[in-house]
């Protein structure tokens, strides 16, 4: 067993709550811009006077519509400013926020709805409002529905004409930092979603110990773009951590024009899952290769990852410096622009980096903070700070956190982020907290001398063989990703005499592949899962993954499969995690052919 606590650098007062940022925003600095709200026409600045004008108001609706202290009101839509008008106007009412996917079913909608006993939904389209009206039979203690996109906001106002600001005040401020701010629910790999219950001082002590962390990110004046889902606890935090740092947000719900976004929000620093990182270096290597200038872009590739290793030995040779600023001229500039020309540093959570993408972008100019969390810990319980940054871990305890490896490996969290409980579900709770305090996360991790945590894999996803040898799928996963080609993976092989892996390629890197391969333009996935030229590059990108493990624990076997995971497919979780089980029953006949 081994343990490693960081001391804590901030408190939470007992009588602190997330409004107060706004209030302080507002009376210190009211001509601040807090949000750019995209338009037809651009971006439209809202400075933090006006918003604080604006969730006061929201609010006083709330107040007047009969939502009571520390009832639950659910917002189920996509990314933009509503939701964050909305997420702050709930909390002013003195209520708790249960975010909901806007993509979830109506099953998902109905269970999260009537388990929280939220007494109000506030949708965002008349698609969403359909949902929630074919299960309201069945949710009781809902008593309002409202739709942002049929003036949700604007009825909202005018509901609360009558609540005077004396009233509105003794409701905000008669919250204190034990009670709960969200309720928000697993993505449920497995079995019905529960509810995590999340302080005002979990949400609170998250926000200020991370900002404090990385000082340079969080300054003043920077900003970025919200495009993780606000339903998300990663992407709440990065709302609420903007919003106590005087940081510029901005909301966007398309990842497919992420970086037209990019180009005219022009963020200081990215918050993103690793997949999206992956993307932005698999597009670019795709298209150098595409216009005939693939060796410059590999030989950029290997020079970023030797400068950046470099940085950590604390000597650039001189040939590595100049060969650098060549390659910075060539290939970097080109990669920064395309997220702005402004960012230079970003957080990446929610699934494994991986050691050699992190080098990568460091290399390029943009070093990306790695950490490790849950929605049970409030996000993040480890990150790399500016001050203590290890590629290829997921950081330390982030201040006031212990962190202990159990014998067996699973890693378990202890700190003022640890959520209070799970909502109305005592044995649940019971399961994953002692009586100590410790989060049994799940998680099989080691630590180094320095209290840097690498995630090794899920102790219910260690896969067995039937030699007895135990297999991290993650390790394997982690590494096949990081192929252009490559869009998902599941390695297989429990009870089994091998490892092996079903594999779904890229739709958008699949077309021009086939385009510099010289295939049919129209040819599928489905009709090309057997083509020898496919099958070399995902063998190329099986024997990459291989490298980082032993022979008995390589994959020896693959199938590409004729379609990609997706959410709406049931084998994704709308935070992109793995349905293991769901992908194992639907394609059980796949798996048994790489073992027939």
């Amino acid at each position: 067993m081994r343990e490693f606590t960081v001391p804590a650098t901030v408190t939470v007062p007992d009588d602190a709550r997330l409004t107060d940022m706004v209030v302080d925003n507002a009376r210190e600095a009211p001509d601040t811009v807090s949000f750019s709200r995209r338009t037809d026409t651009g971006w439209e600045d809202i400075t933090a006077a006006t918003f604080a004008t604006e969730v006061a108001a929201v609010a006083r609706g709330l107040v007047a519509a009969g939502v009571g202290p520390g009832e639950r009101v659910a917002i189920m839509s996509a990314n933009r400013y509503e939701w964050t008008l909305l997420d702050y106007a709930i909390w002013t009412a003195g209520a708790a926020v249960v975010p909901i996917y806007e993509t979830s079913s109506a099953e998902q909608v109905e269970w999260i709805i009537g388990n929280s006993g939220s007494v109000a939904v506030i949708v965002e389209s008349a698609t969403h409002l359909a949902i929630v009206d074919s299960v309201r039979a069945d949710l009781p203690d809902l008593r309002h529905v409202w739709t942002i996109e049929a003036g949700a906001i604007d009825t909202l106002v005018g509901l609360g004409t009558d609540v005077s600001a004396a009233d509105l005040e003794a409701r905000r401020t008669a919250v204190v930092a034990e009670d709960v701010a969200t309720v928000i629910y697993t993505s449920g790999t497995t079995g019905r979603p529960k509810g995590c219950e999340l302080t005002h001082r979990n949400v609170l002590f998250e926000a200020k110990t991370t900002a404090d962390g990385l000082r340079q990110m969080f300054l003043e004046g920077g900003s970025t773009l919200l495009f993780l889902p606000l339903a998300h606890i990663f992407g709440r935090m990065v709302e609420v951590g903007g919003v106590l740092n005087r940081v510029r947000l901005g909301h966007t719900a398309d990842v497919k024009r992420l970086l037209a976004d990019f180009a005219t929000f022009r963020p200081t620093f990215v918050v993103s899952v690793p997949r999206v990182f992956e993307k932005v270096y698999n597009a670019s290597k795709q298209k150098a290769h595409g216009e005939g200038k693939g060796k410059i872009f590999d030989l950029a590739d290997r020079t970023a990852v030797a400068y950046s290793e470099a940085l950590d030995r604390g000597k650039v040779p001189l040939g590595l410096k100049l060969k650098h600023r060549v390659m910075d001229k060539l290939v970097y500039s080109k990669l920064r622009a395309a997220l702005g020309g402004q960012c230079d540093r970003g957080i990446s959570g929610g699934a494994p980096l991986g050691a050699r993408l992190g080098h990568f972008f460091r290399g390029v100019g943009i070093t990306l903070y790695e950490g490790y969390g849950l929605t049970e810990t409030t996000a993040g319980g480890t990150l790399n700070f500016e001050d203590a940054i290890k590629i290829g871990t997921v950081g330390r305890p982030v201040p006031g956190v212990a962190i202990r490896i159990a014998d067996d490996g699973e890693v378990l969290l202890r700190g003022d982020f640890v959520m209070r409980g799970h909502w109305r579900n005592e044995a649940a709770t019971a399961e994953v907290i002692d009586a100590d305090g410790w989060f049994h996360t799940g998680d099989i991790g080691s630590l180094d001398d320095e209290g840097f945590l690498t995630i090794t894999g899920r102790k219910k996803e260690l896969l067995v063989t039937s030699s007895g040898k135990n297999v991290a799928p993650a390790v394997l996963e982690d590494r096949l990703r990081g192929h252009f080609l490559v869009s998902q993976c599941m390695v297989v092989g429990d009870q089994q005499p091998f490892i092996g892996c079903l594999v779904t390629i890229d739709p958008d890197a699949f077309g021009p592949w086939k385009k510099l391969k010289g295939k049919p333009e129209a040819a599928t996935v489905a009709e090309m899962r057997d083509d020898p030229d496919l099958r070399a590059e995902i063998q190329a990108a099986v024997d990459d993954a291989n490298k980082a493990v032993s022979r008995a624990e390589s994959i020896r076997s693959f199938r590409i499969l004729p379609e990609d995971f997706t959410e709406a497919g049931g084998e994704l979780t709308p935070s992109l995690k793995l349905k293991r089980s769901v992908v194992m029953k639907e394609y059980a006949d796949e798996v048994a052919a790489i073992y027939a």
